[in-house]
């Protein structure tokens, strides 16, 4: 920036010059200039600016077993979290456990972007199961996630209108979501006890988000409902064929304590919904699947996927199911999962075989060229 500052003012203060020097001169500063401001403007990655994927694991247990096989590892401590930079299965990646809740998403999620080059993000995790088809010890990597319990609590059932307009909540900075038809979704409803329902008036709601892309937009930002994962990931996941234990690791094979009833299976498609709620209410998960199709629930993706949508990295989230949400039997799968470190090794399983797949893909081996013969070149 000083040396554009010292051409700018010898242009004044230097002799006269011919309008060819001055044009060269001129030409020279529109270069400089721009290259000046972009080394002086700050670099994002304040830790590590080494091109690399952000592993986000809401369980520590799978964290462990991914970062154990991380070769060249390196910790960075940041606001107490650890980060874990290094080489899995053959990516540069850098590994952090968020921790439970939606707020702990956000917040670990932004700060891996802002001190590392994220170019892609994998959330992976346990989850509760919403389509009562799936069962305990099944991997589920759904194609877009919500936040159904971003709400609009009106009074009643009735498509609140507190802007005037039937279904406007714009005079509140908020926006109903709403389906393909453009009807808000239905409020959530209780069986009443004898019989029909009870309204909530709990109505889902859309989400405001900037992003870089929409800044200079006018009015900038969007409202979004559901946040896609990104389609060249999904098209890796798709390809993998991850061996999924029935049988924990822990105790043996012949303990079938350790042992889930069904062989687990991978699963890609769907919706994926997450809320700062523990989902424990069968009724809620009944509404979610008949209004959504909601396939699995949690704690933490959706608000990655805000996040990673905010600043335009490309994710994609696995989750290993750990029970029905909301269901109140005592299930002996649920027990075996946890106790026999299946669902953490099951999770782990398909995170690294996605890894193996994704860097075949992004570095493919070049293809054997034909041998040229030397040639003795003449002195």
């Amino acid at each position: 920036m000083m040396a554009s500052r010292r051409l700018a003012q010898g242009l004044q203060t230097s002799r006269p010059m011919t309008s060819w020097t001055r044009t060269l001169l001129v030409w020279l500063l529109s270069w400089l200039l721009p290259i000046s401001a972009a080394l002086a403007a700050p670099v994002k990655c304040l830790s590590d600016c080494t091109p690399r994927i952000g592993i986000v694991s809401a369980f520590g247990a799978e964290a462990d077993i991914l970062v154990a096989q991380t070769r060249g590892k390196r910790t960075w401590r940041v606001n107490g979290n650890r980060f874990t930079t290094g080489v899995l299965r053959g990516n540069p990646v850098v590994i952090v456990l968020s921790g439970v809740s939606m707020i702990n998403a956000t917040m670990v999620t932004q700060l891996m972007l802002d001190h590392f080059r994220v170019e892609r993000l994998i959330m992976s995790g346990i989850a509760g199961g919403i389509d009562p088809a799936r069962h305990v010890g099944d991997v589920l990597i759904p194609e877009r996630w919500t936040m159904p319990m971003e709400v609009y609590w009106s009074h009643d059932g009735s498509t609140p209108a507190p802007c005037g307009a039937v279904g406007d909540l714009a005079c509140l900075g908020l926006k109903l979501a709403a389906r393909e038809d453009g009807q808000p979704w239905p409020d959530f409803r209780l069986p009443a006890p004898g019989g029909g329902e009870v309204a909530t008036g709990l109505f889902m709601r859309e989400n405001f988000v900037m992003t870089t892309r929409s800044a200079d937009q006018q009015p900038p930002g969007e409202w979004r409902f559901d946040y896609e994962a990104d389609p060249r990931m999904l098209a890796v996941a798709r390809r993998i064929r991850p061996e999924l234990l029935r049988c924990g690791p822990k105790n043996g094979p012949k303990d079938t304590s350790q042992c889930v009833s069904t062989q687990p299976q991978l699963v890609v498609g769907g919706r994926g919904i997450s809320g700062t709620a523990f989902l424990a209410n069968p009724h809620y998960r009944a509404y979610v699947f008949q209004t959504l199709a909601a396939q699995v629930v949690d704690m933490e993706t959706a608000a990655l996927a805000h996040v990673a949508h905010a600043n335009q990295v490309p994710f994609i989230a696995m989750r290993s199911l750990s029970d029905l949400a909301g269901a109140h039997e005592f299930n002996q799968d649920v027990g075996a999962l946890f106790s026999s470190g299946l669902a953490e090794t099951n999770e782990a399983a398909v995170t690294l075989a996605f890894l193996e797949a994704w860097g075949r893909e992004a570095h493919p081996p070049k293809p054997a060229g034909k041998t040229v013969p030397s040639r003795t070149v003449p002195r």
